[in-house]
């Protein structure tokens, strides 16, 4: 096995880097590797080499063991040692992407040990090229199952509440011994009266029918941060489905950002594209025009001459770059009008014009 790359090669800092200097490297390694952010092969194996050189070099106590011992000096540790003092909220305030959820670490670096926590949700909103300049709210509706009301999560109708099963003792399970030659076999099994709940509904709760829980149509409310990317994942914790045993955590919500079509431009990353169409004439006399933007109509100027297919730039029109930074750029593609169908007149004036492209200088 090869061995891992230096920690501080893997920052991208030297071996004196102050904790401000490994922090800012952290951060800036991480939006880009993110696994929920870039889906390229290898990205979540590279954010989890920078994550554990980050772990490592901004705890003083690991750093000195680094330096001193070399990946022995923290060989024993474990990931919860790791991570567990990071305020990942400091790092990450005003990102507006689930960086600082413990999620992603879970998945990358430990398993999960409750079988019975909840699923995880995932669904996809499709947002406005607006929303992504602006960043804010949006309301997602996700159809999740909920205590019952009714019942308050018991399954009994109001005023009953369940029984012991007199079968089980309320175990759940029923124990059969069998005897052959001289052994005795305990088989142990699940309840069939009451299905191993240990308990019977004598009356159910009709609102769910004895269930305890029933499927609700729930407004959620996520921000969606400046810049966000399309395919971009958001977190909602614990607003996945409820765990199946009462005190254990319910799974989380996982929002994938997509845009949404837009006929007046094309997204690719910060830059927006569109085609402006003008008439020959304006592309040999030069003409002012106005572009739509996502702020409303700008003035742009088309110098006589200008071919067809020219793109113009409109710096700052375009996006936010997620995280920060200046924005993208509006390209507008110029087509020119060529006309099919000529008047009487126009042929005329064409025809002249012709002419007079065709004569050829006069000798002196």
């Amino acid at each position: 096995m090869a061995e891992p790359r230096d920690y501080y090669e893997l920052l991208g800092v030297p071996q004196d880097a102050d904790k401000m200097a490994i922090k800012d490297a952290f951060r800036q390694l991480a939006l880009k590797y993110h696994p929920d952010r870039n889906k390229e092969p290898g990205a979540s194996e590279r954010f989890k080499e920078i994550a554990q050189a980050y772990a490592v070099l901004s705890d003083p106590k690991t750093r000195a063991e680094y330096d001193a011992r070399g990946y022995a000096g923290v060989s024993g540790f474990s990931s919860e040692d790791l991570f567990g003092g990071i305020n990942f909220d400091d790092i990450f305030g005003g990102v507006g992407f689930d960086f600082g959820s413990r999620s992603v670490f879970d998945r990358l670096f430990q398993h999960r040990t409750t079988a019975r926590q909840g699923e995880d949700i995932e669904i996809t909103v499709t947002v406005p090229l607006e929303r992504v300049l602006t960043g804010g709210a949006e309301i997602v509706h996700v159809k999740r199952p909920a205590t019952c009301q009714a019942c308050k999560g018991s399954g009994a109708k109001v005023g009953t509440k369940p029984r012991t099963c007199n079968k089980c003792g309320g175990s759940g399970q029923r124990v059969r011994s069998l005897g052959k030659q001289g052994l005795t076999l305990r088989q142990i099994m699940t309840c069939p009266d009451c299905a191993g709940s240990g308990t019977i509904l004598d009356s159910p709760c009709p609102e769910c029918s004895g269930i305890g829980q029933v499927v609700r149509n729930e407004a959620i409310t996520v921000r969606i941060p400046v810049g966000v990317e399309d395919g971009m994942t958001l977190r909602v914790p614990r607003r996945g489905q409820p765990a199946d045993q009462l005190g254990l955590p319910a799974g989380d919500l996982f929002v994938v950002i997509r845009t949404a079509d837009d006929p007046r431009f094309e997204r690719h990353g910060r830059d927006l594209y569109r085609i402006e169409t003008i008439d020959v004439v304006d592309a040999v006399l030069g003409t002012d025009i106005e572009v739509p933007t996502l702020e409303g109509r700008v003035p742009a100027k088309v110098e006589p001459g200008t071919q067809p297919d020219t793109v113009l730039r409109l710096r700052g029109r375009g996006l936010p770059q997620f995280g920060g930074g200046a924005r993208g750029d509006l390209y507008v593609r110029v087509h020119v009008h060529i006309p099919q169908r000529l008047s009487d007149q126009q042929r005329r004036l064409f025809e002249q014009l012709r002419a007079t492209a065709n004569r050829k200088p006069s000798s002196a």
